[in-house]
């Protein structure tokens, strides 16, 4: 299967299920080329990622994400030219 090249922006309204977030996250790490946590305010934190892998890895990742209460999150996908 193609693999593309996306980024992810993860969204942290509520802190309960980072535990879980950064498990998933550490389980998908053969696909995550970059990772950044920015604190905003006071209850709300971004984490992006930049990922390299096939559609079906990525969605493993953002379906398992998007199912955590409090947390919310967007990805983009390109097609890498490159292989």
């Amino acid at each position: 299967m193609e693999k593309r090249i996306g980024g992810v922006i993860i969204l942290v309204k509520e802190k309960d299920n980072v535990p879980v977030l950064n498990e998933i996250i550490s389980s998908h790490s053969d696909i995550i080329i970059g990772r950044q946590g920015i604190p905003i305010r006071d209850k709300v934190n971004l984490i992006s990622l930049v990922l390299e892998g096939t559609t079906d890895q990525i969605s493993s990742l953002t379906g398992k994400i998007g199912r955590l209460s409090g947390i919310q999150i967007k990805s983009v996908l390109l097609k890498n030219s490159t292989g």
